[in-house]
């Protein structure tokens, strides 16, 4: 009877594992393939958790309704379990607990990327991106010839389309937290995400994860990038019709003209400001994919220290008469 017994809680968990092994793959990616890590540097270890803390630690987590529950992590988290019910948190849990581990194909870059969490390094975005080789190659302008499948971006064979195959994007990368950061393509350019959006993406009005990590507030306690002072600022300027004219901040503007003025009078707030809110309108992971022609641009910058970091707020009017 005993051994009935265990063989049926044995299927019990190897269902859960099937079921739920989606929800918690996505779990590993911050806290290791088998719950050993500590993630982003302030979690405990779940794997040496006691079963009913796994269970409670979710539910605390999914039930907090003021913010009060949980650490620097705790909006991550809430979002990850705020729709889940008792019985999916439970069968999560045996799962974690089971140390099986969970198989996923990010598992080990993870891992292997936990190793420069600890580094202020960043990879160089502009090194091998403008290839000479290449641009001479596609340079149709100094050729005396020039064959049919050079003129388009497929470059292949015209007549047929069997041959006609976009290249695969891969936006795979590191985990939040366990990334190598990317310099700037140019000076005060928006910082590419160098980590994986899995799970964070679309953003909207109930469910941006970016803040939980990316706030001044939280950033430190997480090693995170904060999101700049820029940001919490209203630079568009006051705009509003009155006797059939466009005024701006006040003034008048010329017929069909309503942008040819200086950056408004800076509105500070204590909030991220509105504009500023879709993330990936200007923010944007990086794919692995070959550029179908040739880059000639090549970045300039005035001081170095702009390759890792911005002064947008301090230069928005730079250059402006």
């Amino acid at each position: 009877m005993k051994k009935i017994i265990k063989i049926m809680a044995l299927g019990t968990l190897l269902t859960a594992s099937s079921v739920y092994a989606a929800s918690v793959a996505q779990c590993a990616s911050c806290h290791g393939q088998y719950f050993e890590k500590i993630a982003m540097g302030t979690s405990k270890v779940v794997k040496d958790m006691r079963l009913h803390e796994i269970v409670d630690s979710l539910k605390g987590y999914r039930d907090d309704k003021d913010g009060t529950y949980g650490g620097a992590l705790k909006g991550i988290m809430r979002q990850q379990v705020k729709d889940l019910d008792d019985a999916y948190i439970d069968s999560m849990a045996k799962l974690i607990k089971s140390g099986k581990g969970i198989q996923s194909e990010e598992s080990a870059s993870f891992a292997a990327a936990a190793a420069v969490a600890e580094k202020e390094t960043y990879v160089n975005l502009n090194e091998g991106a403008s290839d000479e080789k290449r641009i001479k190659e596609e340079d149709l302008a100094g050729k005396k010839a020039i064959a049919e499948k050079d003129f388009g971006l497929r470059k292949t064979d015209l007549y047929s389309e069997d041959k006609a195959i976009g290249d695969t994007t891969d936006y795979s990368r590191p985990a939040p937290g366990s990334s190598t950061k990317f310099e700037r393509a140019f000076k005060d350019a928006p910082p590419m995400i160098p980590h994986s959006v899995e799970g964070l993406l679309p953003i909207t009005r109930n469910n941006h994860q970016c803040l939980s990590c990316h706030m001044p507030d939280v950033a430190p306690a997480v090693g995170s990038t904060p999101i700049p002072p820029s940001h919490f600022t209203n630079y568009r300027p006051e705009t509003v019709m009155k006797d059939g004219k466009v005024l701006k901040e006040g003034t008048a503007m010329a017929a069909g003209n309503t942008s040819d003025i200086k950056i408004a009078k800076a509105k500070k707030g204590d909030t991220l400001y509105q504009g500023r809110f879709n993330c990936t309108q200007c923010h944007a992971p990086q794919s692995k994919t070959k550029t179908d022609v040739a880059n000639t641009f090549k970045a300039d910058f005035t001081d170095t220290a702009f390759k890792s970091h911005s002064n947008l707020a301090d230069a928005m009017n730079e250059g402006v008469e």
